[in-house]
């Protein structure tokens, strides 16, 4: 099962949890979280959707920090995070509750994974190319 979840892209967990919260009702996004004043008098209102986007946040740094790996893994988890990203790209557009500035910004993180993703992964292949070639040369 361990095994199974290095797989999924964890941006999807974020994905999912907007899917259901968005299903049962959008204007859950909306609910306030946290809300206090600020030394400028401004209220800061923390809402669901900024939640969301801050974990989104969090767990895509976590996909760039698994995009250093080299391993057949790493081919696996490009293709689950493209294919997460088209799923995005296609919500976005059909899914009327997904046509919000949150999901929008939800799925160019998931196009920032994959565009980022693959070009980690070949900046680490050429240099490891790189360090071969000039370790026999």
């Amino acid at each position: 099962m361990g095994q199974l979840l290095r797989y999924i892209p964890l941006l999807a967990f974020v994905v999912i949890a907007y899917n259901v919260v968005a299903a049962i009702s959008v204007t859950l996004l909306e609910d306030t979280l946290l809300s206090f004043g600020l030394l400028s008098g401004n209220v800061f209102i923390f809402q669901v959707k900024d939640a969301m986007i801050f974990a989104a946040l969090l767990l895509l740094y976590g996909e760039l920090s698994k995009a250093t790996r080299t391993t057949n893994v790493s081919i696996a988890d490009h293709t689950l995070s493209l294919g997460l990203a088209l799923i995005c790209l296609v919500e976005l557009i059909v899914v009327p509750f997904a046509g919000t500035s949150t999901f929008f910004l939800l799925t160019v993180m998931a196009l920032i994974d994959v565009v980022a993703g693959f070009t980690i992964t070949i900046t680490g292949a050429k240099r490891d190319l790189n360090a071969i070639s000039s370790g026999h040369g």
